[in-house]
């Protein structure tokens, strides 16, 4: 069955859901993955979002998505002016990714402190977002659910062991995927909860042998 929000769509700025809120949420999806205040984005649009984004305001949604701004908030008629107000570059190519969704973004953030992500996502619908790639990793994060990062040692064990401290801290799996790129080297695994997950859970998964690092991204 369909929520509420699945009908109407959320509360928001702008003409589409897919072409405004799902870029706002994609925007803040890639802006917590980064996990600190972003200096410079480098976003390509695909399909629709590539024939659209200046008429549709595409272009300005995902920026104040990346600035941190929420679907409703007045400033994402603006956010183009503000960004360069406060020193975030941005910068939009045209792409051709195949035979993905057409309301699709690649989103490449560089942070205050120098980290970086490259977040694929797509406006699937009613302001509806899917992460689909991260770093090269292939996932499926909706933004929904509270959801753990978890970037770890591709060897026999750690999901269990991860898995363990969630349960002991009787925290529910929703969904979970774990995706790697070379098989003995890198993994990254994405669980999403139905409880919030605190510090001293992520503190606990740290210590986990072979666990590189662990993250936390509560629902948008």
């Amino acid at each position: 069955m369909n929520g509420v929000f699945d009908i109407i769509g959320p509360v928001m700025i702008g003409p589409s859901s897919s072409h405004t809120a799902g870029a706002v949420r994609l925007g803040i999806m890639a802006r917590k993955i980064l996990g600190e205040e972003p200096v410079k984005a480098t976003i390509g649009f695909h399909g629709s979002f590539s024939q659209t984004y200046k008429g549709h305001g595409t272009d300005k949604a995902i920026i104040a998505g990346i600035m941190g701004f929420e679907t409703d908030d007045e400033r994402i008629k603006k956010s183009l002016h503000i960004a360069d107000e406060i020193g975030l570059e941005h910068q939009f190519n045209r792409i051709d990714l195949g035979d993905v969704h057409p309301n699709t973004a690649v989103i490449y953030l560089i942070g205050k402190a120098g980290r970086t992500t490259r977040v694929v996502g797509s406006s699937i619908g009613g302001g509806n977002i899917l992460i689909t790639q991260i770093d090269g990793y292939a996932v499926e994060l909706t933004g929904r659910y509270p959801t753990l990062i978890n970037i770890h040692h591709d060897k026999p064990g750690i999901i269990t062991q991860v898995t363990k401290v969630l349960s002991q801290n009787n925290i529910n799996i929703a969904f979970m995927r774990v995706s790697r790129q070379i098989r003995g080297e890198d993994a990254m695994m994405i669980i999403e909860v139905d409880e919030p997950i605190n510090k001293d859970v992520l503190n606990k998964i740290q210590t986990v042998e072979g666990v590189y690092h662990c993250f936390s991204i509560p629902p948008i």
